[in-house]
C-alpha cells in the first residue's frame, strides 16, 4: 500500500464513523419524537374522558338502570350486560383460540389443515367487526325473529378467537428448541412437553393475547348493535336483547339531551378503567407465579 493510500485510509474510517453517528442520533432522535407523539395523544385521550365522564361517576350512576331523558337514569343495566357478554365470549373464544393455536405451533406444520386454519384465522383478525355481527345477525338472529344477548356472546367469541390464535402459536414459536428437546431427552410424552413446557414457558405471552382480546370485545359496539342490540330495561335474560355499554354510548353521544350525553362519557371512562384494572390485576397475578 502506498503512503498516500495509507494516509486516506484513516479518513475514510473517521468519515464513516461520523456518518454512522449522525444517522444514529437522528434515528434516536425520531424514536423518541413518535415515542412522545404516542404518550401525548394517549394522554390526551385519557385526560378527556376523565375531564368528562368523572363528573357522572356517582352511586346513582352505578345503581339505577337507563331511563329516558331527563330521568335520572344510570348504567347499571348496561354494565351488567356488557361484563355478562365480555366474560361469557371470553371464556367461550379462549379455549378454542388457545388450543387452535398449540395445534398450529406444535402439531401442525407445514400441513394443508394447518394452512388453512392459519389463513381463516388471519382472515378473521382483519375484517371489519360489523360483518362479524352482520354474519350471527343472519344465523342466530334473523331465523329465530329476535335479539338475544347469547348472539352477542357468540359475535363477541368471534373476534376473540383469532387474536388469541395468533399471540398464542407466535409466544409458543418463541419457546426455544432446546426446551423442548430436554424434556424430550428426559423421556416425557410430546403432549406433556407441550403443555409443561412450552405452554408453561409462553403462558405471559398467551395471556397478553386474551387480554388484548378482552380489550377489544370490551369496546365493540358494531356487532352488538346486529345481535344483543341494547334494553332499556333491566334483564339478566340471555334470551333476550341484553344493553351493554359501547351500544349505550353509541345511543346516548349524540343526543340532545345533557344527561344522556354525560352518561356515555362516563361508560367510556368505566370501560377503559375496567380494561386497565384487568390488565393491571394478570401482570401482577403472573409476575406472583413466578415466585
Amino acid at each position: 500500500m502506498s503512503a498516500t493510500a495509507a494516509m486516506k485510509a484513516p479518513t475514510r474510517d473517521l468519515g464513516l464513523l461520523r456518518r454512522r453517528r449522525a444517522a444514529d442520533m437522528v434515528a434516536t432522535v425520531l424514536c423518541f419524537a413518535a415515542t412522545l407523539v404516542v404518550l401525548a395523544a394517549l394522554a390526551s385521550i385519557l385526560w378527556t374522558l376523565v375531564a368528562n365522564g368523572i363528573g357522572g361517576l356517582t352511586l346513582r350512576t352505578l345503581t339505577r338502570v337507563t331511563a329516558p331523558a331527563g330521568g335520572n337514569g344510570g348504567l347499571l343495566n348496561p354494565l351488567v350486560g356488557s361484563v355478562i357478554q365480555v366474560a361469557l365470549a371470553t371464556l367461550l373464544g379462549t379455549p378454542i383460540g388457545l388450543l387452535a393455536g398449540i395445534y398450529l405451533a406444535e402439531y401442525g406444520t407445514g400441513s394443508a389443515v394447518a394452512n388453512a386454519v392459519r389463513f381463516v384465522s388471519d382472515m378473521l383478525l382483519s375484517a371489519p367487526s360489523i360483518l362479524v355481527g352482520l354474519f350471527v345477525y343472519l344465523v342466530l338472529v334473523a331465523p329465530f325473529h329476535h335479539f338475544s344477548g347469547w348472539a352477542g356472546v357468540v359475535a363477541l367469541a368471534i373476534l376473540v378467537v383469532p387474536i388469541v390464535v395468533r399471540t398464542s402459536e407466535d409466544m409458543l414459536r418463541l419457546v426455544p428448541l432446546s426446551m423442548r428437546e430436554a424434556a424430550a431427552a428426559l423421556g416425557a410424552p410430546h403432549w406433556k412437553v407441550v403443555l409443561l413446557v412450552c405452554v408453561r414457558a409462553a403462558r405471559r405471552g398467551m395471556m397478553t393475547g386474551v387480554l388484548l382480546a378482552v380489550a377489544r370485545i370490551s369496546g365493540e359496539t358494531a356487532p352488538l348493535l346486529f345481535t344483543s342490540l341494547g334494553n332499556l330495561n333491566w334483564s339478566l335474560s340471555l334470551n333476550r336483547s341484553m344493553a351493554s355499554l359501547p351500544v349505550t354510548i353509541y345511543q346516548y353521544a349524540g343526543s340532545p339531551a345533557d344527561d344522556w350525553v354525560q352518561l356515555a362519557w362516563t361508560a367510556a371512562l368505566l370501560i377503559t378503567v375496567g380494561v386497565l384494572l384487568i390488565n393491571i390485576a394478570a401482570r401482577l397475578g403472573l409476575r406472583g407465579g413466578d415466585r
